[in-house]
């Protein structure tokens, strides 16, 4: 098997999981040269200080130009309108990835606006943290975090082949879940909770603000994720929104049931409910 190793890699978009991707792919030295986009020039001269990249643009068609990997690590709401700007420009052979949050329909639209010759490959690092931006990167982001990638029929094998060894040279666990498959999971594990931090600082805020002041690190344990950037988890939210309908719904039915045991006082179907969610949650790993 040839070595894995890329001559030119283009980032669109060099935040945390952009810029993380570029660290390490120049720590294990699985490129020659990284060329980042973005809609922020001072954001990609620091990159550029800080030799996350070492080169910028701000046009998304000339930082495709010659490059081998293309990483899509900007908001998902992003993703069509950059590629329909950018598909003249990839050259035959090139491989385009991402690391969104949601797949579904996004990687079906991705893969018809992809010219032929080039392969696109749907990933998804479970790597992401509430702190954004370069400053909070680092090039062991990626190691034993878990890689969900999205192939479909039409997915060339060898460029999924490669994406996989690319990942697992990073430090990454992979695994395999269809677009589909995958909304339906991260709706439940990803996008509903982050919804529900955001209601519950909101409804913190609604009752008195003031209260805020007193939280302790359970407040912030629950909700940390309400700091998360919401250009980001509105895309992502907007885009996996029949899943998260569906769910808001059973979430609401248990929110339901442990109101009315409580209007009930009734202690033992509350202890039943904690202790099944602490033994489910005990397994989480």
């Amino acid at each position: 098997m040839a070595k894995l190793h890329f001559n030119k890699v283009t980032i669109l978009g060099v935040g945390l999981i952009g810029a993380s991707f570029a660290l390490a792919l120049k720590k294990k030295r699985l490129c020659n040269q990284i060329t980042g986009y973005g809609r922020r020039e001072n954001n990609l001269r620091r990159a550029k200080e800080m030799k996350i990249i070492d080169s910028l643009e701000l046009d998304a068609a000339n930082a495709c130009i010659d490059s081998d990997l293309i990483l899509f690590s900007m908001p998902v709401g992003s993703f069509t309108e950059t590629a329909k700007m950018m598909k003249g420009s990839l050259k035959d052979g090139a491989i385009v990835t991402d690391v969104g949050s949601v797949k579904g329909e996004l990687v079906k639209k991705m893969e018809g606006l992809m010219p032929g010759g080039v392969s696109f490959v749907g990933g998804h690092p479970i790597a992401g943290s509430d702190r954004t931006g370069i400053d909070t990167a680092t090039a062991d982001l990626f190691i034993g975090a878990k890689c969900i990638l999205t192939p479909t029929e039409k997915t060339d094998k060898t460029a999924l082949n490669k994406i996989t060894e690319l990942w697992n040279a990073l430090g990454a666990v992979t695994s395999i879940l269809s677009p589909d498959k995958h909304d339906r999971v991260y709706a439940a594990v990803s996008h509903l909770p982050h919804i529900i931090a955001y209601a519950i600082v909101n409804t913190v805020a609604d009752i008195d603000s003031s209260y805020l002041k007193f939280a302790g690190q359970g407040f912030k344990d629950t909700t940390r994720i309400a700091s998360s950037s919401p250009e980001l988890w509105r895309d992502i939210c907007l885009m996996n929104r029949e899943n998260l309908l569906e769910f808001i719904e059973i979430f609401k039915k248990n929110l339901d049931g442990l109101g009315r045991y409580l209007q009930e006082s009734d202690s033992d179907a509350l202890e039943k409910e904690f202790n099944k969610a602490k033994t489910l949650r005990e397994d989480v790993r």
